[in-house]
């Protein structure tokens, strides 16, 4: 199981993640993080409890078998909750009284790829010092093996009852009493992936008439052509069915992308936009605080400067942004990808309640989301993606730090230039806005040039 020096990290972004069957992604690597899980919060003096969930794609069973043989042979208990959505696997680590929750997916990328993501008793997940201690105790593998040959009294393993209705009800129980979706027509996009029954299944409850797309699925066609990552196929049945708006999940259900009922897509910039407006309008806003990452939209800066709403920003992740919201007391945060956070009602971002609570500002308003969106203006925007084949500072890159210097020197106050890396992929993302598209798309390649010459795979 043992990597090069050149591989990097083993925690991303989001957890850890690459082809299935590959280095990170084997049964080795999901039994070592099965036994490092439970021996991390066991502390070595309790029998831990562990919440395992997976998505849809064909190799989630070969790595949930691989993680539970890991929790068990280090004296831990594993509670099996299928095919589930990220934040449902949260929510029920806490239901359960579990130390530890863990989700076995890629979330938006294709089904060859899978991912591990981890969740502390208070389903966060972990801290920038966590994974470290743990990524430290998953690489010490000959330690994980005496220690596991040292336990006869292992643990064992059951399948939770009902995890999707308990889910359902904890979604429900967020949204304010009384509140329904009669006569509302939804179309929803499910991916192929996690949410393809409980989504449908809670719209339905609600009241609302329902056209469910993408919930066949095979273990390969989850994400293909389909979700959060491409709604041009939720946009037409829109149009075509009449709907007043279209939801599209990802395949591990913790993102939205929203399409209005004019077939516009609705990313979550302007989805961030319209419910820090409307929970400042109603006094839900504490500290009149939204966090975003620094991948937002200019224009999204903008819009809370217009409505007096303090916006701060934070590297690219969900899980940063939520760090950040918990040290500021705000309790609406997300990422235009359509990560989306209600601090007030859960501990990470899901697509689901995201939804709810777009529906509940539309319902409320009276407003159809084609006139909520205005709200913001969006900035033209163009993001390239770059094969890297390293990733050394940007700044320490003399080719590429002289084209991002000319490019920013030509926009001054009217655009901006973002280059990173990919935390989860061997990619450089060179992303600039500007006044008009034909522009910023001449820079943006005279940048990617750059990361090509200096960097390409």
């Amino acid at each position: 199981m043992k990597r090069s020096d050149d591989m990097g990290q083993l925690f991303g972004t989001d957890g850890i993640r690459g082809v299935a069957n590959r280095y990170p992604m084997t049964c080795e690597m999901a039994l070592n993080v099965g036994r490092a899980v439970a021996s991390y919060f066991s502390n070595g003096v309790r029998r831990p409890k562990i919440i395992v969930g997976k998505d849809t794609r064909l190799s989630g069973a070969m790595l949930e078998h691989a993680m539970v043989s890991g929790i068990c042979s280090a004296g831990g208990e594993a509670v099996r909750a299928g095919v589930l959505p990220t934040p449902g696997v949260a929510c029920l680590t806490v239901l359960e009284k579990a130390d530890a929750g863990v989700m076995i997916s890629a979330s938006h990328n294709p089904f060859q790829d899978n991912g591990i993501k981890i969740f502390g008793s208070d389903a966060f997940k972990l801290s920038d010092e966590a994974e470290a201690d743990m990524e430290a105790l998953i690489e010490r593998e000959g330690h994980l093996r005496t220690l596991c040959e040292s336990i006869q009294d292992v643990g064992g393993d059951t399948a939770m009852d009902d995890p999707e209705e308990r889910y359902l009800r904890f979604l429900l129980s967020a949204l304010p009493e009384g509140f329904g979706l009669e006569g509302v027509k939804l179309v929803l996009d499910c991916s192929n992936g996690a949410t393809f029954r409980v989504a449908p299944s809670i719209f339905r409850r609600l009241g609302g008439e329902v056209t469910a797309l993408f919930i066949a699925p095979d273990g390969r066609n989850i994400n293909d052509g389909c979700g959060s990552q491409h709604p041009e196929k939720l946009a037409e049945r829109v149009i075509a069915t009449g709907a007043d708006i279209g939801l599209a999940f990802d395949g591990d259900g913790d993102r939205l992308i929203a399409v209005d009922e004019t077939g516009e897509v609705v990313t979550g910039d302007r989805m961030l936009a319209i419910c820090g407006g409307y929970l400042k309008q109603k006094g839900m806003l504490p500290n009149q605080l939204v966090v975003s990452t620094v991948m937002s939209n200019i224009g999204l800066a903008m819009a809370f400067r217009e409505m007096g709403i303090v916006h701060r920003k934070t590297d690219v992740g969900d899980r940063h942004v939520v760090q950040e919201m918990r040290r500021s007391g705000a309790v609406l945060g997300g990422e235009d990808s359509g990560h989306m956070i209600f601090l007030d009602r859960h501990t990470t971002g899901d697509g689901i309640l995201t939804a709810l609570r777009l529906m509940e500002v539309i319902r409320d308003s009276g407003k159809p989301l084609s006139q909520l969106k205005r709200i913001i203006t969006i900035y033209p925007q163009i993001l390239m993606n770059v094969a890297v084949s390293s990733k050394p500072p940007i700044e320490t890159v003399p080719t590429i730090a002289s084209a991002v210097a000319e490019v920013e020197n030509v926009l001054g106050d009217q655009g901006r230039v973002l280059v990173r890396y990919s935390g989860t992929q061997p990619l450089c993302r060179v992303m600039i806005e500007g006044p008009t598209e034909d522009e910023i798309r001449r820079y943006c390649s005279r940048i990617t040039e750059a990361v090509k010459e200096s960097l390409g795979g």
